[in-house]
């Protein structure tokens, strides 16, 4: 009887793409992700008994257990595949423990990247469960759980219910505060830049600019502009001679290949992609996708990582690509090594595509646009990361009169090299531009022309972005791969930070966490013990400390601060300071508060109860278009007939201004965070009160659900609300904004809906045909 084995994996796509190379004597099957953790309900962890986690089946996952549980009795193996890091191990080690598979049936193995090859290379070299890396995300996992389930319910006692803590995201929200205030304290400094306009003696030379640089051979800052003009006194009469021309080649090397955190950073730049949806679509790549010709096939290497290595056959591959497309002078006598940061993790290699001779317009046809961006910019990247240096002619000229110098310098590019394919984006793109430079020889006399004065006020530093901070993060030590872009979207989520375009800003909320997390956490708050645990955490990975002993070191000091900060903030409650907004309420005359709801942000008036009038805000939801791929946002209406309100979703270009790309995507059904795990496009649930399982719009994929079975009320055949219902074809959506014209606060740099008063409202009972219509207005207050 021929042997028969299981191979579990996360997702169904990784499912389907290993089966296809394992063959018929292989079973693959998807766990779709934890299906064991600490229960939800309590803490999980028994303090009293060193740290014991208790670990429950998670509840709605029965069936997956149960299926699992009836393949693996009957397979003579067991292959545990989950993801190649801390949690895919703790994945696995769970699966174990669930399945109840003995030692000599449970097999590890893991894939750095999806392909023929690799998988069926890997499945021949299975190994036992790396209990260190098991230990290290328990560690982390149970670490915390006790930050979270412990710190959260002081935060809804003394601050505001629905609140949480946690250990990265609360240093994640300090770091935007103290850039924030940073900000906020910055005294500008007036400085001026002076330019000497000049020509050559020659007819044919053309005219150029040289800037102020110093005095006696000293570099000056001008301060003032009585400072600047004694300069042009001094020197407008005096002769200008070129002191020196120093010509030499400037070589620039290229980037390295993609780490996790480099990846989100550039997507976020040059795509303009949220470091989660950045690793949603990373995934996919990885998982496989359909290419025609190749069947399915894991484009990318693993994308949680932050090694620089890479492998010789990639290094080997790349550059006879490289000889082959460019020519031998693109490609280095020797492969690049690119040398990771001190306290990198070199499990992985860095993120490269798994074929290098897939290029990205072999590809674009068979992948979302979002897919093939992503892919193109890794690729690209990895290539880049093995070509020569891009050559430069730079030319540098320094200019003296009465004593003072000025400067002038200018660069051509000589050789493309890297930048051929590839070049890195800048998260501020404040370069300035350089003039052309004539020939000119040492000793020459200059003609003026005259001076060009510009006054100037130092700037303080830019807010973060995602790019920035998660960059900043990294250098700090805070996080690994795989927490950077969950931590960004906790503090979104919680609204400890709003995003303002692309830029980040700390809300009231989260200055009072921060403030209080502060003065009573000290540690927790401190980026440095964060940076410290994550070392530590590391530590138990390596096998070189006992995961208990960090959880009793951090456990001591931070019971004894949260049994202190309960009796210092006994009978106190701290009150978060409104957000206040420009808009002016149209009953009192008071300025407008941002507030939040279950539903999310508003504007409401002060004066409450005094006053009630609101405004819903126009916020941007999670997930895409799923027409054009722009952003969606949730808007209201106001019916004229009733003055009763509605939501709706739709697109941002639903209300474009003439010339602008116009669609006309609307629906009532509320976009959700996860993508489809089928087709990758934005899910939605049907609005409402609570829990809603998410749906797939997309008519071509399995996962489609008909609009008759997503749980609505039949639409009636007249009746203004029926009517404004029935038209997905936009109309409804560009009747509404009309009542959208006010701008709300200047803080949340979004449009209002005004919202008639609920006083003005009419008494009269409505028929049931417009009760959607009703919930939507009552969500929305």
């Amino acid at each position: 009887m021929a042997k028969h084995s299981l191979v579990i994996v996360e997702s169904p796509a990784k499912a389907k793409t290993i089966g296809k190379y394992l063959g018929k004597d292989f079973e693959v099957k998807a766990c779709m992700g934890h299906l064991r953790d600490l229960p939800k309900s309590v803490l999980g962890v028994d303090l009293e008994h060193d740290f014991e986690p208790v670990y429950k089946p998670i509840k709605g996952k029965e069936d997956i257990i149960s299926d699992l549980k009836k393949s693996a009795k009957a397979a003579d193996t067991v292959y545990l595949a989950t993801d190649p890091d801390r949690e895919g191990e703790a994945i696995s080690w769970h699966l174990k423990q669930l399945l109840d598979l003995p030692d000599d049936k449970a097999r590890r193995v893991t894939f750095n990247e999806i392909t023929k090859k690799v998988v069926q290379e890997s499945i021949q070299e299975p190994r036992e469960i790396d209990q260190d890396l098991v230990d290290a995300q328990q560690a982390r996992r149970i670490l915390d759980r006790i930050v979270g389930y412990e710190l959260s319910p002081l935060l809804w006692k003394k601050i505001r219910r629905g609140l949480s803590a946690g250990r990265v995201q609360s240093v994640a929200t300090r770091m935007v505060d103290d850039r924030d205030r940073e900000i906020e304290a910055f005294q500008p400094e007036e400085y001026w830049t002076l330019d000497a306009k000049l020509l050559g003696e020659e007819a044919k030379k053309i005219p150029f600019a040289a800037r102020y640089h110093g005095k006696n051979g000293k570099k000056a800052e001008l301060k003032s502009a009585d400072e600047v003009e004694t300069v042009v006194r001094e020197t407008e009469n005096a002769p200008f001679l070129v002191k020196s021309v120093k010509r030499t080649d400037k070589h620039r090397s290229p980037s390295p290949p993609f780490t996790t955190s480099t990846m989100q950073q550039e997507a976020s730049r040059k795509l303009n992609m949220t470091p989660r949806r950045t690793m949603a679509i990373a995934q996919q790549l990885y998982e496989g996708v359909d290419i025609e010709g190749e069947g399915t096939v894991g484009l990318i290497t693993y994308m949680r990582t932050d090694s620089l290595r890479l492998s010789e056959e990639a290094l080997s591959s790349v550059r006879g690509f490289i000889q082959g497309r460019y020519g031998k002078n693109y490609c280095p006598a020797k492969p690049i090594h690119h040398k990771a940061k001190a306290n990198a993790q070199d499990a992985h290699e860095a993120i490269r595509p798994s074929n290098v001779n897939w290029t990205p317009e072999q590809v674009k046809k068979d992948l979302t646009n979002e897919q093939y961006r992503l892919y193109r910019l890794i690729w690209s990247r990895f290539v880049a990361c093995q070509m020569s240096n891009a050559v430069y002619d730079s030319v540098a000229v320094e200019i003296e009169a009465g004593g003072h110098s000025f400067r002038s310098s200018a660069s051509s590019l000589k050789f493309s090299g890297y930048t051929a394919v590839y070049e890195e984006g800048k998260d501020e793109e404040k370069e300035e531009k350089e003039s052309p430079l004539p020939a000119l020889r040492e000793g020459e006399t200059l003609n003026l022309q005259g001076f060009s004065r510009d006054q100037h006020f130092t700037q303080p530093p830019a807010h973060y972005t995602d790019a920035t901070l998660i960059r900043a993060m990294e250098e700090q030590g805070i996080g690994r791969p795989s927490t950077y872009a969950p931590t960004v979207s906790t503090i979104l989520d919680r609204e400890y930070v709003i995003k303002e375009g692309k830029y980040l800003h700390i809300t009231n909320l989260g200055r009072v966490v921060t403030e209080l997390m502060k003065d009573k956490f000290t540690d927790i708050a401190d980026l440095h013990f964060t940076a410290n645990m994550e070392e530590r955490l590391d530590a138990v990975e390596e096998g070189k400390a006992p995961w208990r002993e960090i959880l009793r070191g951090f456990y001591g000091d931070f019971d004894k601060n949260l049994q202190q900060a309960e009796k210092d903030l006994e009978g106190v409650r701290i009150k978060v300071p409104d957000e206040v907004s420009e808009e002016i309420c149209p009953e009192c005359g008071r300025n407008l508060v941002v507030k939040s709801g279950r539903f999310g942000r508003f504007l409401a008036c002060p004066g409450y109860p005094d006053c009630s009038f609101t405004m819903p805000l126009v916020v941007e939801m999670p997930g895409r278009c799923p027409k054009c791929g722009g952003r969606l946002m949730k808007r209201t209406g106001t019916s004229k007939k009733t003055n009763k309100q509605y939501t709706y979703y739709c697109c941002e270009h639903t209300t474009a201004r003439e010339g602008a790309p116009k669609c006309d995507f609307m629906t009532w059904d509320v976009p959700v965070k996860d993508d489809c795990p089928e087709c990758g496009h934005t899910m939605f649930k049907k609005a409402g009160r609570g829990y809603k399982r998410p749906f797939c719009i997309n008519e071509a994929c399995p996962n489609f659900l008909p609009e008759d079975k997503r749980g609505y009320p039949k639409k009636p055949a007249s009746g203004e609300a029926a009517g404004e219902a029935a038209e997905p074809d936009g109309k409804a959506a560009e009747k509404a904004p009309e009542a959208a014209k006010k701008t709300a606060a200047k803080k949340t740099a979004v449009k209002a809906a005004a919202k008639k008063p609920a006083a003005k409202k009419p008494a009269a009972k409505k028929p049931a045909a417009k009760k959607p219509a009703k919930k939507a207005a009552k969500a929305e207050g």
